[in-house]
């Protein structure tokens, strides 16, 4: 017994020792004064894949600011405008007396603005700090959106906003819009106090318009939230919105 022992201690010693040198050849190599050159890795690839939330705010204010190679949102934004611009002047070429022309237009990062309050909030959301700006009424129009919605008005075609602001936020709504040149829409629908999605609240909404007898022929929105959902626009247009998402 005690033979087979010492054996099995000599056979544990043995690959302690592989062991260790093997452990020596993967973390580094000798260099040629035989000292082990180390490299770092880490032992979690998916984490390392996760990109740096400080790195992430800096290409997002490059592509706001139009500085980057990711591109630049302006012009993505009045590339889309101009798709749907070229669409609502096909579909008002033939008019049917018989149908009213309507388009969906979301408000937040598509009609207005509300880079200078996310900016200086460094991307952080802080719900009143966020209705206070929405208060202020400072909101910039987005320049690609003002050219849509004027263009619709020249076309005949009757614009309905539906956002995810909240009813009480209706008088400074109003007003921001106005005050950057968005007037005489046919109708604004801001969100009642529900426990619905936001597909759900703007799905409702817009039966809502098709039940006043309209046809809605293009929806304008930054979030898939804002298109998806029947009763569906003929044409939807996305625009980009790298600031946050939602569901």
């Amino acid at each position: 017994m005690k033979k087979n022992l010492g054996l099995l201690a000599v056979v544990f010693a043995i690959a302690l020792a592989a062991v260790g040198a093997g452990g020596q050849r993967a973390a580094g190599k000798l260099s040629a004064t035989g000292k082990a050159q180390h490299s770092a890795f880490s032992v979690n690839a998916a984490a390392e894949r996760i990109p740096n939330l400080d790195l992430l705010k800096k290409e997002i204010k490059e592509y706001h600011e139009c500085t980057c190679k990711c591109g630049c949102y302006a012009r993505d934004i009045d590339v889309q405008a101009d798709r749907a611009i070229a669409f609502l002047r096909r579909r008002a070429a033939h008019p049917n007396s018989r149908e009213k022309l309507a388009m969906v237009f979301d408000i937040d990062e598509t009609s207005l603005s509300n880079y200078p309050e996310m900016l200086k909030a460094d991307f952080a959301y802080d719900s009143k700090v966020f209705d206070a700006w929405v208060e202020s009424a400072q909101g910039p129009a987005i320049a690609g959106s003002l050219r849509l919605y004027k263009e619709a008005q020249r076309l005949g075609v009757s614009v309905f906003f539906i956002t995810g602001r909240p009813e009480a936020e209706r008088d400074a709504t109003e007003r921001n819009l106005r005050e950057q040149g968005f007037q005489d829409w046919r109708g604004l629908t801001l969100r009642p106090a529900s426990t619905e999605s936001t597909e759900a609240y703007k799905s409702a909404a817009r039966a809502q318009v098709a039940a006043q007898g309209y046809k809605i022929v293009l929806n304008v929105g930054d979030q898939w939230s804002d298109l998806k959902g029947k009763p569906e626009a003929e044409f939807s247009v996305k625009y980009p919105d790298p600031y946050y998402f939602i569901p």
